[in-house]
């Protein structure tokens, strides 16, 4: 595939990596004046979990190829969207005249309704995904971080497992990935969305989240935050999957305990992705802030009590 990359985040440039090394073509689409200011090329430090080895860290000096403009008439496939859910509808705006014959792939987070959220494109030519890895740069081009071998796809509202669809999915799968697919990608998207709120609270009040994945108090308290969110899924008109439903209800300082014995072993070593991203600086107040704060204003504009956040709102009000 001959595929365009939005921006030169963490995740973009992961998976553009990756699917290069597969043999197709990638480009990166940067604001103008950041072609100059990016460079090149990147340096690598990350763990390739396709890999089972024990010898999967990629040290490399990756060569790109960045432009600052877009045109209708582009002869890309496919274009991946991988930003901070914030910035998508400025996304949107920009890719609603440009969009071309291409397949777009939405990468990221959200917690508005996502046909909403990309009701400016053509519905046919939409899928929807989520990556699975991380990390952070360092100065201008130095990128430490991992990518998993799993990734996450599914279909919201009435879509199909449509022929763009498929080839994305056969994209992923030819270049080593497992993708791990959803039925209900709304929910799906919510329910991460959730997690990563009750995660990002627990990071701004201990310090990172080394010192969350590294704690069975700590995550036992991010469980209980995620519990305590889940009426909010159903007031949104989601109704959170029966497994994960229970899996939440099984005590919380269990799951804690069970959850620190493992992130805080040789997995969380091999990838590393957390580490990066404290040390980076890409956990930032301003955007782990978001998160708590989008739940706890729709809780209050559905009605629905969370007492355990409303609590820590000091640690994500902003400053």
């Amino acid at each position: 595939m001959n595929i365009l990359m939005v921006g030169r985040g963490v995740i973009a440039t992961l998976y553009a990596w990756a699917l290069e090394k597969a043999g197709h073509k990638v480009d990166f689409y940067v604001r103008p004046g950041r072609a100059a200011q990016y460079g090149t090329s990147v340096n690598l430090e990350i763990r390739d979990g396709r890999i089972s080895s024990a010898e999967n860290l990629v040290t490399e000096r990756w060569l790109i190829t960045m432009r600052e403009d877009l045109n209708a008439d582009h002869d890309y496939d496919l274009i991946m969207v991988s930003v901070f859910y914030h910035q998508l509808s400025d996304v949107i705006a920009f890719l609603r005249t440009r969009i071309g014959k291409a397949t777009v792939l939405i990468f990221n987070n959200l917690w508005t309704d996502p046909q909403e959220a990309v009701s400016d494109l053509p519905t046919e030519q939409v899928v929807w995904g989520f990556p699975g890895g991380g990390g952070g740069f360092f100065g201008t081009n130095l990128l430490k971080g991992g990518i998993l071998k799993t990734l996450f796809m599914g279909r919201i509202g009435n879509s199909k497992r449509s022929a763009r669809y498929q080839a994305v999915y056969e994209m992923f799968r030819s270049a080593g990935f497992s993708v791990s697919e959803s039925k209900d990608f709304r929910g799906w998207l919510w329910f991460h969305f959730v997690l990563e709120a009750a995660l990002a609270v627990q990071a701004l009040k201990v310090g990172g989240y080394s010192n969350v994945f590294s704690s069975a108090p700590q995550l036992k308290a991010t469980i209980l935050l995620m519990r305590e969110m889940l009426p909010v899924l159903k007031a949104k008109g989601e109704k959170p999957n029966p497994g994960v439903t229970i899996l939440l209800n099984l005590p919380a300082g269990l799951l804690g305990c069970i959850g620190q014995k493992v992130l805080s072993g040789d997995r969380l070593e091999s990838f590393n992705t957390v580490k990066q991203l404290d040390a980076s600086g890409h956990a930032s107040y301003e955007l782990l802030s978001r998160y708590p704060r989008e739940v706890l204003a729709d809780a209050h504009r559905l009605g629905v009590a969370l007492p355990r956040l409303t609590t820590l709102a000091a640690f994500f009000n902003t400053k």
